[in-house]
């Protein structure tokens, strides 16, 4: 039989193929524009209808995070549209660390990533229908390195500014479906939690903050080569003009409550990320922080607070990264919410694991928490 052939030359594609010998192949992730990180991959291989596919990608142990690869499966689509997972088995041994990816297609074409692809071309088709909702003003922040328009939506009455923003790290596409979990409850006039926020809020999204590395299938980085969750404390139009730019609109606006979107490699749960260690730490700020936090854990499986980040020590926090700027900046409720590449295997889900579809539920839920929230304040 022929071997299959196996291209990565689209929208957030990202492969090298070493050798390939019928159904088998050696791959690798090349690294990130002008950088050493390397991680995400996505790609398609067509000849394989019927045929146990085994993909090698190698070299792991020198990817930007090896503790992401055991007890991992690899994502994989046959129609674009459901994303499952293939059993895929890691050995830090082989080959540099070798992830084997096993999967029979049942047609010929199947697309493998690190975890489901959300292109530009569907971010865009976001951004379209979010901004012929009712109520939602779309805002031009800016233009990327490559020409990419830098997208914000803004909704709602109120005066407690909300900033939603995700995708700072490209390859973390969790965060972007969560994004449009978001706007479903936000731009429903039959959703009584987005009704109830846009009552009570002004809020402003930023579905994608990276739409560069998105496009180049970079993990991290954007064209640049710049970490943008390290930019947050002297942004700059040359290396980090998409930070700049958000920056800037939310000195406008002022910020109470903020939420980053990320993915984790390694830690196998959703969790978050507070601000502990920025110079003007209160109690009072860090317990609106903690209230939301212990909200969002009572209301979701799907969320938890035994595993996360260690917390930074009184005076140590990091200010180049976004949640600590925004709280020592604004004095806001800032955080970041983790999601994890893995599944849960406290509430595991054998056939997707955690999926775009769970990352849009918990959306929800962190919704339904941020106006619960609101609610106990203002009373």
């Amino acid at each position: 039989m022929n071997d299959i052939r196996i291209d990565s030359a689209f929208d957030s594609g990202n492969i090298e193929v070493l050798s390939v010998d019928g159904a088998s192949a050696k791959l690798a992730i090349p690294k990130d524009t002008h950088s050493d990180f390397k991680q995400w991959f996505h790609f398609r291989v067509a000849g394989a209808a019927g045929r146990e596919l085994v993909l090698m990608i190698t070299g792991l142990e020198q990817s930007a995070y090896p503790g992401g690869w055991p007890d991992y499966d690899a994502c994989v689509s046959e129609d674009r549209d459901y994303w499952g997972r293939a059993v895929s088995s890691y050995d830090k041994d082989a080959d540099g660390g070798t992830l084997t990816i096993r999967y029979t297609p049942a047609s010929d074409i199947a697309w493998f990533a690190y975890f489901a692809p959300y292109s530009m071309e569907r971010h865009h088709d976001l951004i379209a229908e979010a901004a012929s909702s009712e109520g939602v003003d779309h805002v031009h922040l800016g233009t990327t390195l490559d020409g990419q328009p830098l997208d914000c939506l803004e909704m709602g009455e109120g005066r407690f500014n909300v900033w939603l923003y995700a995708r700072q790290h490209p390859g973390e596409t969790q965060a972007e479906w969560w994004m449009e979990g978001a706007l479903e409850v936000l731009t429903d006039p039959a959703d009584s939690v987005g009704r109830e926020l846009r009552k009570r809020c002004r809020l402003n999204l930023v579905p994608n903050c990276n739409p560069d590395g998105s496009k180049r299938g970079n993990l991290r980085v954007n064209a640049a080569g710049t970490n943008l969750n390290r930019e947050w404390e002297n942004p700059t139009a040359e290396k980090s003009p998409e930070v700049l730019a958000i920056r800037n609109h939310m000195d406008k606006t002022g910020v109470d409550f903020a939420m980053d979107v990320h993915g984790d490699e390694a830690i196998p749960v959703s969790f978050l990320a507070g601000f502990e260690g920025i110079p003007s730490w209160t109690d009072e700020q860090g317990e609106r922080y903690y209230r939301y936090e212990a909200i969002l854990d009572r209301r979701t499986p799907d969320f938890q607070t035994e595993l996360g980040y260690t917390k930074s020590a009184p005076g140590r926090a990091n200010l180049s990264m976004s949640t600590n700027q925004v709280a020592e900046r604004f004095g806001a409720t800032a955080m970041t919410l983790e999601m994890p590449y893995k599944d849960n295997k406290a509430n595991p889900e054998p056939e997707q694991g955690w999926s775009p579809e769970r990352c849009k539920m918990l959306a929800r839920d962190c919704l339904a928490s941020l106006l619960e929230l609101i609610e106990t304040q203002d009373s």
